[in-house]
């Protein structure tokens, strides 16, 4: 088999197997959680052979492997059950909500990049300058936000103070046409933003780190030899490789997007996964829980996979090794 067919073949391999650790801790931490499952499905008012049979419609009556092993079988076949509040099945409900979040979590990852790039490239350029310093300091400082803080900051500032933009939802109600969009883009600003501040600085620091390093390799050296100018040497020859690791940081950053979903739409009420975990969570509503768990493990799963592959498509010596 070809070094670039095995290299596809581990990764693929590791994911499913990241994909399956990721089912069975989710499914049996959340019945380690305090509170009775069954609270959220029957009411205290009911008979015990009402009781009985609810828990019994829903399967929690039955031993744990064997409801864990029913889950693996519903799950195969995309069943992710059905929500214990709402009554509907969870697939259909975090469907519902996906887009939201995917077009935050996009939009984050998009901006990020965009600010980052030109920013680590201006840091590595100007090294020990004063505005490398005030970059290093506004990435350290972005660094050490906490979600919570920055988005209740954001949303007096400019949803109270000045009052210019939305402090809550996805969009404005009875709202068409071009201006749907414009309330979908105004109401992501905020939420936006407030990832945007957290994951910046991380980006920023390790793209100059690593374009100082580029720009002192001796194939930099030879091209300015060979009378390029510095602004080709930079853009054309060091950032390629000083991407590489970047590149990989991209993924893990998902990661915390992922994470950091849930506090920024809990805070912003933004109508994503992230708010459906908040709500199920006050809710016992286990099944919810179960299937957001797993889309959000599943996106991140399959954002590293396509990092690992950008990487060995960037760096061949990835694929041999």
């Amino acid at each position: 088999m070809p070094a670039g067919a095995r290299f596809v073949t581990r990764r693929l391999l590791r994911g499913v197997l990241t994909m399956w650790f990721a089912v069975t801790v989710t499914f049996f931490l959340l019945r380690l959680l305090p509170g009775d499952p069954a609270l959220a499905v029957a009411d205290p008012t009911m008979t015990d052979e009402l009781r009985a049979e609810l828990l019994r419609d829903y399967g929690l009556d039955r031993p744990l492997a064997v409801q864990y092993w029913e889950y693996l079988t519903q799950l195969l076949h995309g069943n992710l059950g059905v929500s214990f509040r709402q009554n509907q099945p969870v697939l259909d409900i975090l469907l519902e909500r996906l887009p939201w979040t995917l077009l935050l979590a996009g939009s984050a990852l998009v901006v990020t990049v965009a600010l980052g790039i030109p920013l680590g490239v201006v840091a590595a350029t100007r090294a020990k300058g004063t505005l490398d310093r005030l970059i290093q300091v506004g990435g350290i400082t972005g660094q050490s936000l906490f979600i919570p803080s920055i988005g209740v900051f954001l949303l007096y500032v400019f949803g109270v103070v000045f009052g210019i933009l939305p402090i809550g939802g996805a969009m404005d109600d009875d709202v068409y046409g071009l201006a749907a969009y414009g309330s979908i883009a105004l109401h992501l600003i905020l939420p936006c933003l407030s990832l945007v501040l957290v994951q910046l600085g991380s980006y920023v620091l390790t793209l100059r780190s690593t374009l100082i390093d580029a720009l002192g390799e001796d194939y930099c050296t030879l091209a300015r030899a060979k009378g390029l100018p510095n602004r080709k040497v930079v853009w054309r020859h060091a950032l390629r490789n000083a991407l590489l690791p970047t590149t990989t940081l991209v993924g893990l950053q998902l990661g915390f997007l992922v994470g950091g979903a849930v506090l920024t739409e809990s805070i912003y009420a933004y109508p994503g996964v992230g708010r459906a975990i908040f709500e199920a969570v006050g809710q016992l509503d286990f099944p919810v829980l179960q299937g957001a768990f797993l889309m959000l493990a599943f996106a991140v799963i399959v954002a590293n996979l396509l990092t690992d592959l950008a990487y060995g498509l960037l760096d061949p010596r990835v694929r041999t090794s």
